[in-house]
């Protein structure tokens, strides 16, 4: 039986392979032909309007070089759906006390991961996103680091940082200015969204970005490219109020957008994690709520979120110091990393905020 049953998960992995190939190369090409033609219009019209300049020049310059970033998929594929991760985890970044210099961090909250294996880290306490590459002794500061601020080239307590590859930029929740900020990789920003007390981010297949709201206790989206027509975004969960009922949250941080566009979000202060599908009105819990606690049908203050292709949850347990996960549908998770107390040993945790996978399926 155990022969029939991993050959029926190979077939799915592989069909789920070939789904998202088919899925990412009809969405890019439909993007790299909508870019190209507002990139023509905008170069006609500024030729009109005689105001082509050398800042012109460069921005029409990075533009077009990004569109011939090759296609990537970005989502990452657990090889099993029953994975055992080491007990001991290897400490790639930091690991030199808490403090400002480039070996350092000073609690980091969400990251992420690309293709080869280079971790972008919001360097929450010194107001920083810093680039670590695979196997470097010390980080790059590619964001922020000018000190505590509102100035376009300084953040203030960022929470969680994305990579968007098509355009070659860093999208940052910069939590305590209230916006949500784009840096392009020569050094140039942009606010995307204002007036928002951001902390997660997410961006689906189709380019629309996700970002929590923890004073209104909601999640909405935004179309990318659309940002500056729809400034409001569109409500796809909360909106009610700060509460412990379906359609409510209190103080929502982290969130995961899986391909059905379904949204997970870790409800923290209710102490669980909740699912919305698209349109729906309210979300169903599928990890904890059941308070607060350490059993293992319990979260305390969740944070950072990953779900796999399997429909299993993973959730950073901030207050348990663990790494929890939960099948689908399940009544309780198990511990996968993590869950010796709170301490520094390499089978430990302290507070474990932001969650990625690499393409391997390492766990960081």
């Amino acid at each position: 039986a155990w022969e029939d049953d991993s050959i029926k998960k190979i077939q799915q992995t592989a069909e789920r392979c070939r789904e998202l190939v088919v899925e990412y190369r009809e969405v890019y090409f439909q993007n790299i032909e909508q870019r190209f033609s507002r990139l023509s219009e905008r170069i006609v019209q500024t030729q009109k309007e005689n105001k082509l300049d050398e800042t012109n020049l460069n921005e029409f310059k990075r533009t077009l070089m990004a569109l011939d970033r090759p296609l990537t998929i970005q989502k990452p594929l657990v090889q099993q759906d029953e994975s055992i991760f080491q007990e001991y985890g290897n400490i790639l970044t930091g690991d030199n006390g808490k403090g400002e210099d480039l070996n350092q961090l000073c609690h980091p909250g969400g990251i992420f991961v690309d293709q080869s294996k280079t971790i972008f880290i919001a360097d929450w306490g010194n107001n920083r996103i810093v680039e670590w590459k695979y196997d470097a002794k010390q980080g790059h500061v590619i964001a922020g680091g000018n000190g505590q601020g509102n100035q376009m080239n300084q953040l203030y307590r960022p929470t969680n940082v994305i990579v968007d590859q098509q355009s070659q930029s860093l999208i940052i929740a910069d939590s305590m200015n209230k916006r949500v900020i784009r840096w392009f990789n020569d050094q140039t920003q942009e606010i995307l969204i204002e007036n928002i007390y951001c902390w997660g981010l997410a961006m689906d297949k189709n380019r629309f970005l996700y970002v929590t709201d923890t004073e209104k206790n909601e999640v909405r989206k935004w179309k990318l490219e659309k940002i500056i027509e729809n400034k409001e975004g569109t409500l796809v969960a909360g909106g009610n109020g700060k509460g412990n009922q379906l359609n409510q949250f209190n103080h929502p941080t982290f969130i995961f957008v899986d391909d059905h566009r379904s949204v997970y979000v870790s409800d923290s202060k209710n102490h669980r994690v909740m699912k919305w599908t698209r349109d729906a009105g309210e979300g169903i819990i599928v990890a904890g709520g059941n308070d607060e606690g350490s059993d293992l049908n319990q979260l305390l203050h969740p944070r950072g979120l990953l779900v796999d292709q399997w429909g299993k949850i993973y959730v950073a347990d901030w207050g348990n110091h663990r790494i929890v996960r939960w099948d689908k549908d399940a009544a309780k998770g198990e511990i996968i990393v993590g869950g010796n107390w709170k301490g520094h040993g390499l089978n430990q945790m302290n507070s474990p905020c932001g969650l990625a996978f690499d393409f391997e399926g390492n766990l960081y």
